[in-house]
């Protein structure tokens, strides 16, 4: 998982043993390394350098993320177009091994040998993201490596981190300290969806220093993963300004408790526009990425209405109204990272009023958007809730845990394709890929995290590695397979039974939808959009 391009079975295999030497070109040493690292402990191998055995090479011709692997009883010989593509070539010869050998330790078994077999492989697309969201829930950095190790596994190659919201700021930044004191932590946990009002009454938080973050990102390229942070702004913003109420409207609170979309948002004055500029220069100063995320989804302008600081700067800027001030200040975010060769990446909301040049779109709000985006000549990352919210529900079990949003079973993440109907080829071009979203209010440890994102996951890595056209009985049919891997990893996937006694959470109730009722939801959301488009 994901399945290859193309296979050729057939042959002897190649037996491994203490003598099974690894032989990598220059360019590749690292990737040497995660194969001795993922495969010695439990074989027993040592992998030495020296000739024969497995041969790593680069190829030049493949594409940059392709990869042949030969397996021959005279040895292995793998092939990449680039470093990730011998690395991925690495992931598939661990998946052809059997699962014992994806443990930490040696069990009893073996010698273990690899079948005979020959594999050309490239993705589709180039984006192949996740998004972990921390601010909800905080997730040790242990956790968030366990993470890259596990979308690495399945050739994945971007995670989105989600690093702040109304209810937790997890970045520390320099001169801010109140970011971590204070926005860092929430005096209190909802339980379930918002409507039932019920809530922990246990403070919860936590945040990264930039050397955990330096760690995240150092992991995660060593499996080519490419991590691209994001802070939200304008709105998302409750708990930068429980800290720093200068940043607001008037507000003096606490970080928010409640899930929901808090109306307490930046006031665009001149100390929240420095403010946010020295955000993103910290992030840069962390995070190679190209794109850096800055958020932009659900800004209400209301509070903007009535501030003395957002309407001066409507007059300075000499701006319709409220409903402009997001636009202009997107604007200026991106002037802001051009200046540090990095662009924005921004939820499909920064569409309407115009998107800045160069910004990449994450379109979420349906599958619409990655239209509207593409059509308005922008690169967008498709991850619509309709199809990859990975937080939303499995089935319509009542086991399921705090069961939200519609109904994602595996066959409808499988079914996910990142392009939408009725583009034209150059548009079309324009999808970089497709990403799933992990959405943490539910999900308040790794174990709830695997429950939701697995083996849903596996399925969307084949839609964004694999053709459009693609096989859904085939892929559940490997898919049992694949799950005796995952226990091998520790991973605890939702069973393909359904959801276990203790997996169901009643102090928890969740807000089931049907899938009518979001779509006309999104009709409305989304009207800006059509406007803009006319």
């Amino acid at each position: 998982m994901p399945r290859p391009v193309r296979v050729v079975a057939g042959g002897d295999g190649f037996p491994l043993g203490p003598a099974t030497a690894l032989d990598a070109a220059p360019g590749l040493t690292e990737v040497a390394a995660v194969l001795r690292g993922a495969l010695g402990p439990a074989t027993g191998c040592d992998f030495p350098p020296g000739p024969g055995g497995i041969r790593l090479r680069i190829a030049p011709e493949l594409p940059a993320e392709g990869y042949q692997l030969d397996i021959r009883p005279s040895g292995v010989n793998i092939r990449g177009g680039s470093a990730a593509g011998a690395f991925y070539a690495v992931q598939t010869l661990r998946q052809l091994l059997p699962p014992a050998t994806l443990r930490r330790a040696r069990l009893p078994g073996g010698p273990w040998t690899l079948p005979g077999i020959r594999i050309e492989d490239a993705p589709r697309f180039g984006w192949r993201g996740v998004m972990l969201d921390v601010a909800r829930h905080f997730m040790p950095v242990s956790d968030v490596l366990r993470l890259l190790d596990l979308i690495a596994f399945h050739k994945l190659n971007v995670l989105h981190l989600h690093l702040t919201d109304d209810q937790g700021w997890r970045l520390d930044v320099p001169g801010r300290p109140r970011l971590t004191s204070i926005g860092a932590w929430r005096p209190a946990t909802m339980l379930g969806s918002r409507q039932h009002e019920r809530y922990d009454e246990r403070p919860h938080g936590g945040f990264y220093s930039d050397d955990d973050l330096r760690e995240i990102v150092a992991y995660a390229a060593q499996r080519h993963i490419t991590v691209v942070p994001e802070v939200d702004m304008p709105g998302h913003m409750q708990a930068a300004i429980a800290a720093y109420p200068e940043l607001g409207n008037g507000f003096a609170g606490p970080v928010r408790s409640s899930w929901g979309i808090s109306p307490h948002v930046l006031n665009l004055g001149p100390e929240a526009l420095q403010f946010c500029r020295d955000v993103l220069d910290h992030l840069c100063d962390l995070f190679p990425s190209e794109l850096i995320g800055i958020g932009g989804d659900e800004c209400p302008s209301v509070e903007w209405r009535d501030s003395p600081v957002a309407q001066a700067r409507i007059r300075d800027e000499g701006l319709a109204g409220p409903h402009r001030l997001q636009s202009w200040f997107t604007a200026r975010l991106a002037e802001h990272l051009a200046g540090r060769g990095r662009r924005v990446f921004g939820w499909d909301e920064i569409l309407a009023g115009g998107a800045p040049p160069g910004a990449v779109i994450a379109a979420w709000r349906g599958a619409g958007p990655a239209a509207h985006a593409a059509r308005a000549g922008h690169a967008v990352v498709s991850c619509p809730d309709t199809s990859v919210y990975l937080d939303y529900r499995q089935s319509d079990d009542p086991g399921e845990p705090t069961p939200v949003g519609t109904c994602l079973t595996l066959a409808d993440v499988y079914a996910f394709d990142p392009v939408p109907p009725g583009l034209t080829p150059a548009e079309a071009g324009l999808v970089l890929g497709g990403q799933a979203n992990l959405w943490t209010e539910h999900m308040e440890s790794a174990r709830q995290v695997d429950y939701q994102a697995f083996p849903r996951l596996c399925g969307f890595a084949e839609t964004v590695w694999g053709p459009p056209g693609r096989d859904f009985d085939a892929f559940a049919a490997r898919l049992p397979a694949h799950l005796t891997r995952l226990d091998a990893l520790g991973v605890n996937y939702r069973p393909m039974t359904g959801p276990r006694p203790w997996d169901a959470r009643p102090d928890a109730p969740g807000n089931p939808r049907t899938i009518e009722d979001r779509l006309a939801e999104l009709r409305e959301m989304t009207a800006d959009l059509d406007q803009a488009s006319a």
